[in-house]
């Protein structure tokens, strides 16, 4: 069961000092003590879940109030997306118990000067993510050293070579899931009896706005249906990444 994975952190000799030290104690503990380590030890106070609601996003919320309801979750609502998210947000909010979930809007002035008739999706789909999803995030991230996401390997495409921790525009990043597999995913969700997306039921097995998320096909990898047709998959927030350095080995 996921629960119980365990991450082999490699050597982190020459890690920031703020992660080398728990990425040791954590070296073979389960996810829960990877979280636990950072939530309440390494970023206490300073560290954010940011999460999509989406198909998977029940996992991640579970462990984390599992371990402090008080940590914040960054949900970005670009205003683009479907009802049945939010009202999971809020179904989930409710039953996890999550008590600093802050719903982050794109900015207005910036919207109405891009995209003032709301099809900037349809020409630009990478600068509608950026003003819509990534500039907002970095916004509501300021104050943070570290955050949390749900990323996982079996996506595929760039996520495939996950690591658990990485530095991202001067922050930590954590990826606690990344070697999670599609059946530890449900076993957990059968295990805590987690409620589903509504839209799970739809063939959606990965959501975001209405306008670029579609049901995926028998075969398909679950991202399929994300910009299908548009040659993108990814929507920005997770570019430009490297992971921490590490010491010789």
């Amino acid at each position: 069961m996921g629960a119980s994975m365990a991450f082999d952190i490699a050597s982190t000799q020459a890690w920031p000092a703020a992660v080398a030290e728990p990425a040791r104690r954590a070296r073979h503990a389960s996810t829960r003590e990877f979280l636990q380590a950072a939530i309440t030890d390494t970023y206490r106070g300073r560290i954010a879940l940011v999460s999509s609601f989406g198909t998977e996003a029940a996992v991640l919320l579970h462990l984390v109030a599992s371990i402090d309801r008080a940590t914040p979750v960054l949900f970005i609502d670009t205003l683009k997306l479907f009802p049945e998210t939010l009202r999971y947000r809020d179904l989930l909010t409710a039953r996890l118990g999550l008590s600093d979930v802050r719903t982050i809007h794109p900015d207005a002035a910036r919207l109405a000067q891009d995209d003032p008739d709301g099809d900037l999706w349809r020409r630009d789909p990478d600068h509608c993510c950026a003003i819509r999803k990534v500039e907002p995030l970095t916004r509501a991230l300021a104050g943070f050293d570290a955050w949390i996401n749900g990323r996982k390997r079996f996506q595929g495409g760039a996520r495939a070579a996950l690591s658990p921790v990485e530095r991202a525009d001067g922050r930590i990043k954590l990826n606690p899931l990344a070697d999670w597999s599609v059946e530890d995913i449900d076993g957990y969700f059968a295990v805590h009896n987690l409620p589903r997306h509504l839209l799970e039921a739809d063939g959606f097995t990965s959501i975001g706005c209405m306008t670029c998320s579609a049901p995926t096909l028998p075969g398909e990898d679950r991202r399929a249906g994300r910009w299908r047709g548009q040659g993108k998959t990814e929507c920005g927030i997770h570019l430009a990444l490297t992971p921490p350095p590490r010491g010789e080995e």
